[in-house]
């Protein structure tokens, strides 16, 4: 980093209240705690203890914790570990929902010096065995509830309990025990670590087979580059509702921990528990997927009208793409506070569209992020002009390193590619079409979904939709739309009338099928392949 840009990112963190005035005491243990522990989760909770020891760090349903309580817990929990053998460089897989025990594990892993490996709380038997042989997975902690799914793995896989309800002890065989039992065991953490561990992200999986993603730290960039797209300030509460596991609720943690942020946390999401504890906790931050922006705006505006929601100040969104209809309606009903970022797995962070964006060019996934490049190019790699859609490929500091498998995403000199296309407009905005792989040839025409869901979701009658491509022996294959209706009296022949007063004929669905939900990962993804199964 140049002396400019390292300027320019002072700039930011102190914009964003990271340059408060401290006591010569909290300085030298800050110091000396971003020594031992560097950029992660544990290294942010004791920064934290070291300059805010008696406030809330982190709340959730079993109450509140403070930074030196986070930072000690986690450092029994680390010794607990390696006196079980989790060693520097172990991958340990963590199958939890949000909660303090995710926090403690995270901080307590990276403490021992261990990969924790996030996975999936939607995995059945079978996708949990397989990533934890495919990882090399030496240990799981694991919620209680997930127990039937973890009873599969061999023998030679500790388990330990993370969550659990009431005072009922794990009914899972092979169990060495809670985290609360390897904290009372742990003692003081005599060790520092002998390598940095890192956090092993696994794909969505809607495509294809999970695989893990090695991700790197990239220094102060990331957060500079994210604190001057979303206006987030330090020492503020922010309620990640997305989950952890996955990268953008991971994201915001750690951006939390770089703010010292008081961190809200639910194991499930509630839309009307939600707005409950933006008013109670005073949330300036909500963290969210677009089925959860959804099911906020579902509720009745009575429902809405009793909570006092005027500290919220950003309801940062991404996951999945984010309805151009969607974003405006919730607009509308809370305020200008959305900050839809795109970004992949693979290379964390694209652009970030905010309320301006949003307003005047519905449907844009934003402008690229600061120290970010993206590039559209056709399928030879060669760049297009503005307008015209190709492949989107990204470059910036957090690119991931590779799968764990050692397989990896194609890449274009130093830009990785997203597998989304896309195109560029005049004021260098990004738009995302759809996933490379989900586009639909009917007829000789290409098709890509996410043009006519957009479209289908914009309908009075209509909550949400999917399409999808299916064979058919005259154009190859043709559109079948999945509609949840708002409206029951709404026909397929309706919906079919408006798509094609709307759009060209060959992207009009030659069949709507009506459901009552969509099926969705546990990171609020639209699974296709089960619609294509129905």
């Amino acid at each position: 980093m140049g002396l400019l840009e390292s300027l320019r990112t002072l700039k930011v963190f102190a914009d964003a209240g990271l340059a408060r005035p401290a006591l010569p005491s909290q300085l030298i243990g800050m110091g000396l705690a971003f020594a031992r522990w560097g950029i992660t989760p544990a290294g942010g909770w004791a920064v934290g203890s070291a300059r805010y020891a008696t406030q809330p760090a982190l709340i959730d349903e079993l109450g509140t914790l403070t930074f030196a309580e986070v930072d000690d817990m986690s450092s029994a929990i680390a010794a607990g570990l390696i006196a079980r053998g989790i060693t520097s460089g172990s991958a340990v897989g963590v199958l939890a929902r949000n909660s303090r025990w995710l926090g403690l594990s995270l901080s307590a892993l990276a403490k021992a010096g261990a990969d924790a490996v996030l996975l999936n709380t939607g995995f059945a038997a079978p996708q949990l065995a397989d990533a934890v042989q495919r990882e090399k997975v030496r240990a799981v902690i694991f919620d209680a509830e997930f127990g039937p799914a973890v009873a599969g793995l061999p023998a030679s896989v500790p388990r330990i309990v993370a969550w659990q309800d009431g005072d009922a002890g794990p009914a899972v065989a092979d169990v060495v025990g809670s985290l609360a039992d390897v904290a009372r065991d742990g003692g003081k953490l005599a060790t520092r670590w002998e390598r940095r561990g890192r956090q092993v992200l696994l794909t969505s999986g809607t495509t294809g087979t999970p695989k893990g993603a090695e991700r790197g730290v990239g220094g102060p960039a990331p957060g500079a580059a994210l604190l001057s797209a979303i206006p987030l300030r330090a020492r503020q509460t922010t309620y990640i509702a997305s989950p952890i596991f996955h990268s953008w609720g991971l994201g915001h943690l750690a951006i939390g921990l770089l703010l010292s942020s008081t961190i809200v946390l639910r194991r499930r999401f509630d839309p009307e528990e939600t707005l409950r504890l933006v008013q109670q906790h005073g949330v300036h931050a909500l963290v969210v997927v677009p089925v959860m922006m959804q099911r906020l705006l579902d509720l009745p505006e009575p429902v809405r009208r009793r909570y006092d929601l005027s500290t919220l100040r950003v309801v940062a969104v991404s996951g999945a793409a984010l309805p151009a209809e969607l974003a405006l309606r919730f607009m509308d009903a809370f305020g200008d506070v959305v900050y839809n970022l795109y970004g992949t797995t693979e290379v964390a962070y694209a652009s970030v569209a905010g309320p301006a964006d949003l307003r005047s060019a519905p449907g844009t996934a934003g402008r690229p992020m600061r120290g970010t490049v993206v590039r559209i190019v056709d399928a030879e790699g060669r760049e297009v002009p503005k307008g015209e859609v190709g492949r989107i490929f990204v470059g910036n500091s957090m690119l991931f390193s590779g799968y764990t498998s050692g397989e990896d995403k194609e890449r274009l000199g130093s830009l990785v590619s997203t597998g989304d296309v896309g195109y560029l407009d005049s004021k260098g905005r990004l738009f995302v079409v759809g996933r490379s792989d989900d586009m639909i040839v009917s007829g000789g025409e290409n098709v890509f979904p996410a043009e006519v869901e957009d479209l289908l979701a914009a309908h009075p009658g209509v909550v949400e939709a999917a399409v999808v491509g299916v064979p058919d022996p005259e154009m190859g294959q043709r559109l079948l739309a999945f509609v949840v209706q708002r409206d029951p009296t709404i026909t397929e022949a309706a919906l079919r009338a408006y798509v094609r007063n709307h759009l060209a004929n060959y992207k009009v669905p030659r069949e709507v099928r009506f459901l009552g939900a969509l099926p969705r990962n546990a990171a609020g993804k639209v699974v296709k392949r089960e619609l294509v199964a129905t």
